[in-house]
């Protein structure tokens, strides 16, 4: 199996009332994609030790195309309405892995 070559970097901030059920639901959500998903290959939920509101997930995909494939999975799709109406932002980032030499 090659290394990953796609991370995704994502930063939620959620509603203080939210930080409950927004906590429950994007862990999950990782443990689904890790699941549902070979090509998820990483999938971190981090919190914020300065502010509870504030979600941090770094995934990790086989490629840019697996990625684009977990896009379209029902589990994230239910994720995401079940999430709507807590979440102040998001951002989402792409990145490329570089290869170790």
């Amino acid at each position: 199996m090659s290394a990953p070559t796609c991370a995704v970097h994502v930063v939620f901030v959620v509603k203080p009332e939210s930080v409950g059920p927004f906590h429950e639901a994007v862990v999950l959500q990782a443990k689904n994609s890790l699941e549902k998903e070979p090509w998820c290959v990483q999938f971190d939920v981090c919190t914020s030790p300065d502010d509870p509101t504030r979600f941090m997930l770094y995934e990790t995909y086989d490629d840019r195309a697996a990625f684009d494939k977990h896009r379209e999975t029902q589990h994230l799709a239910d994720f995401n309405a079940t999430i709507t109406d807590w979440v102040v932002s998001r951002d989402v980032t792409i990145w490329d892995i570089a290869p170790a030499s």
